[in-house]
């Protein structure tokens, strides 16, 4: 899922720094008609670059919002969160979210969450 987006967008800035390094060579060849070819392709990168992280936000959202609809959700202590393998198997279907992930900061946690359909 995000995987693609993320890929697409490293793709596309790394196409954008390379025309972004070619700017001092084009602007002193003079040639008015490349020169305007190259930023009208840096505006077309930067707009897809824009709509690409808008898909990533609208999905990272669509996932936040299914994990708040899950029945049960608490902190994950210090002493699971060292055993994680074992709550997990004792959980089934457990999703752990961390603060500092991209989901994380789109639920707005500030500490460690597990989210299940039984209590855990």
């Amino acid at each position: 899922m995000k995987e693609k987006e993320k890929a697409e967008i490293k793709l596309l800035s790394d196409k954008l720094d390379a025309l972004k390094h070619k700017d001092a060579t084009i602007i002193a060849q003079g040639n008015g008609e490349l020169i305007a070819k190259h930023e009208e392709e840096k505006e077309k990168l930067i707009k897809e670059i824009a709509r690409l992280k808008e898909v990533q936000i609208s999905k990272l959202s669509t996932q936040a919002q299914e994990l708040s609809r899950l029945p049960f959700s608490r902190e994950i202590s210090k002493k699971e969160q060292a055993d994680m393998g074992t709550l997990k198997k004792s959980v089934r279907g457990l999703i752990v979210v961390h603060p500092m992930t991209a989901l994380g900061r789109e639920m707005g946690l500030k500490v460690v969450t597990g989210y299940a359909k039984k209590p855990f």
